[in-house]
């Protein structure tokens, strides 16, 4: 079942019987992305939270100057979308791409207040993914400020060495705030020992 993925996450952050399990699944829609499709751009409204069984997105934003601004990746247990344009209903801020062929399990906004209505404790469920999404953002924030851009880097690898293997380097890159050619500079003094 395609939604097992989904269930087992949930399942470590708070119980469910299979009542709720039953319940759950009459609210949530699967969808396949092609490589390349969004699953939200920017200046669109939001119209689901998404769940990634398989795959890997990149949310990012283009800024007025029409330069491209990657925000953050999500693959296979990770949550994707325009969370404030999700909750407003107002046009998003970023842009969600799939890298890749991606498989995600999808809640509507309407079906996210009936399933809190139905099972309470999903609200907290998703009150605390949410809270640790915003520590971990801004954690990001602090490093960004604090960190010099090869110290970013080997921590981005370090934290998150399954994200380097499949995604384009420019795109790591524009994650760190640097160039690709500094990139590509950093990695070539990492490996000669430097």
């Amino acid at each position: 079942m395609e939604l097992q993925s989904l269930i087992n996450y949930i399942r470590r952050h708070v119980d469910l019987s299979s009542q709720e399990i039953s319940t759950l699944q009459e609210y949530v829609n699967i969808r396949t992305y092609k490589k390349g499709q969004y699953i939200v751009q920017q200046g669109d409204i939001c119209h689901y939270e998404s769940f990634i069984i398989s795959g890997c997105t990149n949310t990012y934003f283009i800024d007025p100057e029409g330069n491209e601004h990657v925000v953050m990746f999500a693959i296979e247990d990770w949550w994707t979308g325009d969370l404030g344009s999700f909750i407003s209903r107002q046009p998003a801020d970023f842009n969600v791409q799939c890298l890749e062929k991606t498989t995600v399990a999808q809640f509507s906004y309407q079906n996210l207040q009936i399933v809190y209505k139905e099972l309470p404790k999903l609200e907290r469920f998703f009150r605390l993914i949410i809270q640790n999404a915003f520590v971990a953002s801004q954690k990001r924030v602090v490093r960004n400020f604090s960190l010099q851009a090869k110290e970013r880097y080997l921590f981005f690898r370090k934290q998150y060495p399954e994200i380097e293997q499949r995604v384009p380097q420019y795109l790591v890159a524009s994650y760190l705030g640097i160039t690709k050619q500094f990139l590509s500079k950093i990695r070539a003094e990492l490996i000669l020992g430097g």
